[in-house]
């Protein structure tokens, strides 16, 4: 089970290293600090929201301090030292719960300081890393282009790689149908392969043609070389005339020459 488990690990850890991006996991990266960063100051707000309103029940107590003061005065004034006992008694219980607003108010004064220091540091991050990401995007881009760049020159990238099989089985494709058209050529020539658009020819035919196309090459020959040599012109295309001639008076039958007595 531990090895299954290790193997199973393994191949999930290279499946996600073949899916895995690195600009989309930059990209997740920073939009998470910025969630973050956005929570922080979510933070310091709802803390300045709260010392705002430590404040203004301060406010609201000092207010009513003040009244109670006023009151105990005009109680003192009308002889009634009892109310004046009382409207004293109800101030001080109000002073004390200023002094406890005051020490909350003191409290998150200091931690609404402390979040705007730490949210300004995690701005200052979180600019940088921006700035670190988006360097590293270009930089990936830009190497991620060289590499198939090069590996389309060199041939080993997989689309270069099904071009050039396409090419090597045209190229032997071709190789092969111009072999087979030679082979048929020469059979054809040599009378091994009958000609299907006409008659089939014998041997002696062929042999008359190829004597033929022979005589043909040596007239040309003697041609070309009377003008190279203008007197000699003449004496060879006549020496090359005779030759073509030799083997059609061998070919043909001998007549009969007539013997003495016969008859004329």
């Amino acid at each position: 089970m531990k090895r299954l488990s290790m193997i199973f690990r393994a191949k999930a850890n290279t499946a996600l290293d073949r899916a895995e991006d690195p600009r989309e996991t930059l990209d997740y990266s920073y939009e998470r600090q910025r969630e973050m960063l956005t929570k922080v100051r979510r933070g310091v707000a709802d803390v300045a929201t709260s010392r705002k309103r430590l404040e203004l029940q301060g406010q609201q107590l000092a207010q009513q301090a003040e009244k109670l003061e006023a009151q105990s005065r005009q109680a003192l004034s009308a002889g009634r030292e009892d109310l004046a006992r009382e409207a004293l008694t109800r101030r001080s219980a109000i002073q004390s719960q200023q002094n406890d607003l005051a020490a909350q108010h003191a409290s998150l004064q200091a931690e609404e300081e402390k979040l705007t220091l730490a949210a300004q540091r995690l701005q200052a991050k979180v600019d940088a890393f921006r700035t670190r990401k988006e360097t590293l995007k270009a930089t990936y881009t830009a190497a991620e282009a060289q590499t198939k760049i090069g590996e389309a020159f060199s041939g080993i990238s997989e689309e270069m790689g099904d071009v050039g099989m396409a090419v090597q089985r045209a190229e032997d494709k071709t190789q092969a149908m111009q072999a087979r058209a030679g082979a048929i050529d020469e059979l054809l020539a040599s009378g091994a392969l009958d000609d299907a658009s006409g008659t089939a020819k014998d041997d002696i035919t062929v042999e008359l043609e190829r004597m033929s196309s022979s005589n043909d090459v040596e007239l040309e020959l003697a041609r070309l070389k009377g003008e190279l040599e203008p007197g000699k012109a003449p004496a060879a295309i006549e020496g090359a005339a005779d030759d073509a001639q030799a083997p059609a008076q061998q070919a043909a039958p001998h007549e009969a020459t007539p013997q003495q007595g016969d008859k004329p």
